[in-house]
This record gives C-alpha cells, sequence and structure tokens, in this order.
C-alpha cells in the first residue's frame, strides 16, 4: 500500500529483456534504503514491484509481460526518470489517498496549460475508467496523487502545484504523453458492493436506480 507522495525520482540504469520477464535496475537517487528488505515493495511510477535485488542506492525489480502491456513500463529504456516510493507504515501521515500500485490502465494526456509557475493538466482515460473519476476525488497518475479538478466524460483536469511539479516526473509530461492511471479504490469496491444491496439497504435515501442514473455504477 502507497500514498502516492513521491520520495524520490529515480532513474532507470540497466533494462535486460528475458523470456519470461524484464529485468529493472533502478537508481533511487534521494530514496533512503538503509533499512530496506530484500521483497519489499516500491512504487515505479505508480506500479507496484518487488525489489528482487537490492544495493546501497539502486534495486532490482522483476516485470511480468502482464505488468509491461498494462503500464507505461514497457516503454523505459536506460536513462528514464521514473517516480518512487516505498511501503507505507501504518505510523506513517497519510498524505496523499490510499494506492495499491496496480495499475488500472493508461491514460493520455490532452494538454498543458501554464498556470503561474504550475500547470493545469488534461488527461484522458479509457472509457471503462471514466466513471470512476469524480470532481474532487482522487486519482494517481504515475504514482502522484492529485486531486480532480474536473470531468467531463472520459477527459479529467488536475491543478499541480510548483512543489510537485519538481519533486516528482511530472514535469516531463506534454502532449500525448501516456501515463499509469490508478483510480481510488473506494469506487471500485462500491461498485461492486452496491448493486447486490435491496434499495431499502442503501441508507440516507441514496438508491441504486440513483446512483446508476448519475453515473456511479453500471446496470
Amino acid at each position: 500500500m502507497f500514498t502516492g507522495i513521491i520520495t524520490a525520482v529515480g532513474k532507470v540504469t540497466q533494462v535486460a529483456a528475458g523470456a519470461s520477464h524484464t529485468r529493472l535496475t533502478i537508481d533511487t537517487a534521494g530514496l533512503d534504503l538503509a533499512d530496506a528488505e530484500l521483497g519489499e515493495s516500491i512504487a515505479v511510477s505508480g506500479t507496484c514491484l518487488t525489489a528482487t535485488r537490492l544495493g546501497t542506492r539502486e534495486f532490482d525489480a522483476d516485470v511480468s509481460p502482464e505488468t509491461l502491456n498494462c503500464t507505461t513500463l514497457g516503454s523505459l529504456v536506460v536513462g528514464s526518470e521514473v517516480n518512487l516510493e516505498r511501503a507505507l507504515r501504518l505510523q506513517d501521515r497519510l498524505g496523499g489517498h490510499l494506492v495499491t500500485g496496480h495499475v488500472d490502465g493508461i491514460g493520455r494526456v490532452l494538454s498543458i496549460t501554464p498556470d503561474g509557475q504550475g500547470q493545469v493538466i488534461r488527461f484522458e482515460v479509457p472509457a471503462d475508467l471514466s466513471r470512476y473519476v469524480s470532481r474532487k476525488g482522487s486519482i494517481c497518475v504515475n504514482g502522484v496523487s492529485l486531486t480532480v479538478n474536473a470531468v467531463d466524460g472520459a477527459v479529467f483536469t488536475v491543478q499541480v502545484i510548483p512543489h510537485t511539479l519538481a519533486q516528482t516526473t511530472l514535469h516531463d509530461l506534454q502532449a500525448g504523453s501516456a501515463v499509469n492511471i490508478e483510480v481510488d479504490m473506494i469506487a471500485r469496491y462500491l461498485e461492486r458492493l452496491l448493486p447486490a444491496l435491496q434499495p431499502d439497504e442503501v441508507a440516507g435515501g441514496v438508491s441504486i436506480e440513483k446512483l446508476m442514473s448519475a453515473g456511479f455504477i453500471r446496470g
């Protein structure tokens, strides 16, 4: 489990393609690995990977074909920068939102507009993910926890502050860039659970029919 608060920007130093997986070697830059253990999870641009080798400032991770197909990790080359976050500890502050590191799909940048020293970025997500994106809700883009400012169908807008641009790889994005998208897990679980309820079991005057008509769940 992660929070979407990036703690370092690392760099890919080796990409070794094998018959059953691809092995990435990542220079962790400022990420502290002093107490890291072999086999622990590290989020790489929003994708949860298992550290198969640990060095003082680098680690290896094996990436399955499924992960390569479902994320942007397949496009990484030597020199690519990646957002890094170690797994959440129970005593940590939850500065972003709960993130699993299980990427739901690949989105694309539609436009980037300067906003002072920050940026307003418009993304498009696959149509089947759009129902999970809501205004003022949370979304994870390349491992970064962001707040959705506006939604229009499969397009959503975020406002990225200068600090986030400086501390993550979001400053490298341009129109057309592919990004890893993880939607809020609460929305996914609600969709799964609510159809099993009877209308009178949903409290607060909210019914399954109302949620369906508003686009929160499918029939």
